[in-house]
């Protein structure tokens, strides 16, 4: 069966480098999942890089690729961020940030030369990655008595589902992640089991 509930993202921080006529371009690559991550690793590049001249970056968030953003960080217009992005986009990636410092060589580029240097520390960086395919899944709690539990495992023993949370008494909980695209079924399945109620959480 294919599944259309899973990205692809970089599993761990890595470091990239171009160079070219003196100047020198360190890119660096993170797995990141909000805004405010972002953020923190941008301030703490800026500090180890307080002498660079620029820190260009863009990032990609979701699974729908529809949140990004990109920065030129006072290069020429479109030279930096948007062939950062076009690396991340050509991998087919998201929940990443890319960032290139430049130290400038003493001579200019011009804006072809800056693009291709934006582009080519992005596809180190990328080069140097390893690219993971994460599952977008959903979280269920499931709430039901105890005489309810060989029929609920049985259920979850099925879609190969393992328990993240328990708790056993004469009134039981669990919570399990579900794959996105299987949520709907195992819910049906679930809620069809006498005392037994599974709510799911969207938000997860």
């Amino acid at each position: 069966m294919e599944y259309k509930d899973t990205f692809k993202t970089i599993q761990a921080p890595v470091e990239g480098i171009y160079k070219e006529k003196g100047s020198k371009f360190l890119a660096y690559a993170f797995p990141v999942s909000s805004d405010q991550q972002i953020k923190e690793i941008l301030t703490q590049l800026k500090k180890e890089h307080h002498s660079a001249r620029h820190h260009c970056f863009a990032w990609r968030l979701g699974p729908d690729n529809h949140s990004f953003r990109l920065n030129d960080d006072g290069e020429p217009s479109g030279t930096a961020g948007r062939p950062i992005l076009g690396q991340i986009q050509h991998q087919e990636l998201t929940d990443i940030l890319i960032v290139v410092v430049r130290y400038f060589g003493g001579i200019l580029l011009g804006t072809s030369g800056l693009t291709n240097a934006y582009k080519l520390a992005a596809a180190d960086v990328l080069n140097n990655s390893i690219i993971i395919v994460k599952i977008i899944t959903n979280l269920i709690e499931i709430n039901f008595d105890y005489l309810a539990m060989n029929e609920l495992m049985h259920v979850l023993k099925d879609f190969g589902i393992e328990i993240t949370e328990s708790h056993f008494d004469l009134k039981c909980r669990v919570k399990i992640m579900v794959r996105k695209e299987l949520a709907a079924t195992v819910m049906e399945k679930l809620n069809k089991i006498e005392n037994v109620n599974a709510l799911i959480n969207l938000d997860k």
